[in-house]
């Protein structure tokens, strides 16, 4: 599990769509939710990133350890 805050939103979906296991957004009630190539809850994730200024704080969780690395390797390189 890792938290980040989402700075360039586009370009970190287009990284977990290309993640090949579920990329899973955990939410403050303990809900897990796949955004692996589910475009609406993207529009959804979109519409709350524009609210909160061009920022997303996310807390996510991972089934294969390359989908995680693929993203910290993102995250790393947008910072």
């Amino acid at each position: 599990m890792i938290k980040v805050k989402i700075l360039n939103l586009n370009d970190f979906l287009e990284t977990v769509n290309q993640c090949h296991g579920r990329v899973m957004v955990l939410s403050s009630n303990g809900q897990k939710t796949n955004i692996t190539r589910q475009y609406l809850v993207q529009h959804e994730m979109k519409e709350e990133y524009q609210k909160n200024g061009k920022c997303l704080p996310l807390t996510l969780t991972f089934e294969e350890p390359k989908d995680y690395m693929a993203v910290v390797s993102y995250y790393a390189g947008d910072c």
